[in-house]
C-alpha cells in the first residue's frame, strides 16, 4: 500500500505538472510576437493530451486510452480533410501555415488538440450526469456523447475568433456572422465530435476496464482525481479571459469576406462565453461531484445492514 500511495503521489505530480504547464502556455499568449506561433500551438495542444493519456489510463486500461487517442485522430482527420476540401460540414475554410506540419491538408498538432480537450469534455460529461465511477451502460451509451459533445463545442464557441479572425491559423473563406466564423461550424463541429464520443462509448460499454491492482478500481479513485479534470478546463476557460488584456497594435481585423471586426469585442465576446459556457460547465461537474461524494461519505459511515433494509 505504501509503493502504491507513492506511485500514485507521483503521477499527481506530472499531472499538476502539465496543468502548470497549460496554464502558462495561456499567459504567454497574451504577448504575441514574443515567442514563435509555433511553439504556442505546441503549449496549448501537447500538455493537454499527454495529460489526457495519463489521467485516462488511471481510470481505464491503457489501451481504452490508446483507443479514445486513436479514434479522435482518424475521426477529427476525417471530418477536417472532408471540411476543407469539401465545405462540409464546417463551411469553406482552409488552414495556414502557422500551425505546423500538416497530415494531408490539416494540421498534425489540430488532431492532438482534439484528443485533450476531447477527453476533459468526456470525462466533465460523465461527471456531470453522475455516471463517471460506474461503467458505460444502457441510456448512458447515448446521453454521455450527446451532453460530451456540447461540452467540446464550447471550447471551440470560445476559441475559434481568435484563432482564426485575429491571429489567421485558419481561414474562413466567406467569413460568418460571428466574429468571422460561420454558424455552420459548431454544428459541424458537434456532429464531428458525437461521432468520436459515440464510436468510443460503443467501444466501452459493458466493459470493466479492471486495472492490473484491484485496490486502483475506478470507484475507488478519490474526488482529487476527478477535480484535476475540472481545474484542467477551467483553466483552458480561464485562459481566454486573459485575452481582454489591451495590448498594443492592431484594433480591427478583417475576416476574409471583408467584413471588419473590432479586436476588443471579439475578446471581451470570448471571455464572456468562457466564462457562461466553459465556466458553467466546470462548475456543475464541480458541484455534482461534491454532491455525490458527500453522499458516499454519509453512506459509508452507515452500517450494511441499515443500507439494504
Amino acid at each position: 500500500m505504501i509503493e502504491l500511495a507513492k506511485n500514485r503521489a507521483g503521477i499527481y505530480l506530472v499531472l499538476w505538472l502539465l496543468l502548470v504547464i497549460y496554464a502558462v502556455s495561456r499567459v504567454l499568449q497574451v504577448f504575441p510576437g514574443r515567442i514563435p506561433m509555433l511553439a504556442v500551438v505546441v503549449l496549448h495542444v501537447v500538455p493537454p493530451a499527454v495529460f489526457a493519456l495519463i489521467h485516462g489510463s488511471m481510470f481505464h486500461r491503457l489501451r481504452t486510452m490508446l483507443i479514445f487517442f486513436g479514434i479522435c485522430l482518424v475521426t477529427g482527420n476525417i471530418f477536417e480533410n472532408l471540411g476543407v476540401h469539401t465545405g462540409f460540414p464546417y463551411g469553406p475554410y482552409s488552414f495556414t501555415n502557422l500551425m505546423g506540419p500538416k497530415l494531408f491538408v490539416v494540421p498534425v498538432f489540430l488532431g492532438l488538440a482534439y484528443v485533450g480537450m476531447a477527453y476533459l469534455s468526456w470525462t466533465l460529461a460523465r461527471l456531470i450526469l453522475g455516471e463517471a465511477k460506474c461503467s458505460l451502460a444502457g441510456l448512458r451509451v447515448v446521453t454521455v456523447p450527446l451532453v460530451a459533445g456540447v461540452i467540446m463545442v464550447a471550447w471551440d464557441f470560445c476559441m475559434d475568433p481568435i484563432w482564426s479572425t485575429i491571429l489567421h491559423v485558419w481561414i474562413w473563406q466567406r467569413g460568418g456572422a460571428y466574429f468571422g466564423v460561420p454558424v455552420s461550424n459548431f454544428f459541424g463541429w458537434y456532429v464531428a465530435v458525437y461521432v468520436i464520443y459515440q464510436l468510443f462509448a460503443l467501444y466501452i460499454r459493458n466493459r470493466s476496464d479492471r486495472l492490473r491492482n484491484r485496490s486502483l478500481a475506478p470507484g475507488l479513485w478519490p474526488s482529487s482525481y476527478w477535480r484535476l479534470a475540472i481545474l484542467f478546463y477551467a483553466v483552458s476557460a480561464a485562459g481566454n479571459l486573459l485575452l481582454v488584456i489591451p495590448r498594443t497594435g492592431f484594433s480591427a481585423v478583417f475576416d476574409a469576406s471583408g467584413t471588419q471586426w473590432k479586436v476588443s469585442d471579439i475578446t471581451g465576446a470570448t471571455a464572456l462565453s468562457s466564462i457562461f459556457t466553459m465556466g458553467a460547465f466546470a462548475l456543475a461537474a464541480w458541484l455534482r461531484l461534491d454532491a455525490q461524494s458527500t453522499k458516499e461519505d454519509r453512506l459509508s459511515g452507515i452500517p450494511l445492514r441499515e443500507i439494504t433494509s
